[in-house]
């Protein structure tokens, strides 16, 4: 009966993992035809006929890339643009998220309603209002004219999704910490974070990823001042209207790319309990 049962599963099972193959495959390959790209040379890439693979690979275009001159400082500015939308949206949304969580204030379901309508407006919607706002604060031509909105779109996700996690450590262990003399601030740093963390690690992809890949707020708010610009921007000098160089386009990519993959690998683990849930009671 059980051999009858697993012939029965058995093709469903392989016709489920083909499928997850396939949607893989045309996930990754838009991928592997950008790295693909930087490796052709320019023959190739030019070629009316172009083909999934290269007989010649070259470092022209990624020679080209680094042979700029203000490609390192844009390296630079997206780092510290992505580093700072992270760390800082990680504290403040853990802090909400423990305060909308474990204390009872008046308007505090208005507070968690408004955060999902700030999720529903489009932020291209929002760019013009944010340049004024930018503009009358003094910030743009600034990096902070790139972290202060990254941060403001990236806490109403975190905020909701590190509120389960938060919701899940039992109140008993915040009791218990008290008759053992822990204070509230230490209970807050020393117990409920590291329970956290893995909701953090989760919401700091998303802000990572968003802040990194920016380039509508980049092209928006830095105008004039060419040493503040991010990695994005770097696309631009590659991309001519006329002629555009797109072994350059190709190798900028990739050169973008490989940081999201480190951040990724180094979190991975911490991200898939975050994602799965791993605080439990």
């Amino acid at each position: 009966m059980n051999l009858l049962r697993l012939r029965v599963r058995r093709p469903w099972r392989l016709a489920a993992e083909a499928s997850a193959l396939l949607i893989a495959a045309v996930v990754a390959f838009p991928l592997y035809w950008m790295v693909l790209s930087a490796f052709k040379p320019a023959g190739e890439i030019e070629s009316t006929e172009p083909r999934p693979w290269t007989a010649s690979p070259s470092l022209d275009s990624f020679r080209r890339v680094f042979g700029q001159q203000d490609f390192g400082r844009y390296f630079v500015n997206s780092l510290v643009v992505a580093g700072s939308v992270v760390i800082v949206s990680a504290l403040i949304a853990f802090l909400a998220a423990t305060a909308v969580t474990r204390f009872r204030f008046r308007f505090r379901a208005t507070l968690l309603i408004m955060f999902l309508v700030a999720q529903m407006v489009p932020v291209e919607a929002l760019t013009i209002p944010l340049f004024f706002q930018m503009r009358d604060f003094g910030l743009l031509n600034t990096l902070g004219s790139l972290i202060l909105p990254h941060i403001a779109f990236s806490l109403p996700f975190a905020i909701w999704m590190l509120r389960g996690f938060v919701k899940a450590v039992p109140e008993a262990l915040e009791e218990a910490a008290h008759l053992d003399g822990a204070s509230r601030g230490r209970f807050l740093w020393q117990i409920l974070f590291p329970l956290v963390f893995p909701g953090l690690v989760a919401t700091s992809v998303f802000s990572f990823i968003s802040a990194w890949n920016d380039f509508l707020f980049a092209k928006s708010f830095i105008i004039s001042d060419t040493s503040q610009s991010t990695l994005p921007m770097a696309l631009l000098v590659f991309y001519k209207p006329d002629d555009p160089d797109w072994g350059g386009v190709m190798a900028a990519s990739t050169v973008m790319t490989i940081p999201v993959l480190v951040f990724f690998v180094l979190v991975q683990r911490r991200l898939v309990s975050g994602l799965g849930g791993a605080v439990k009671d």
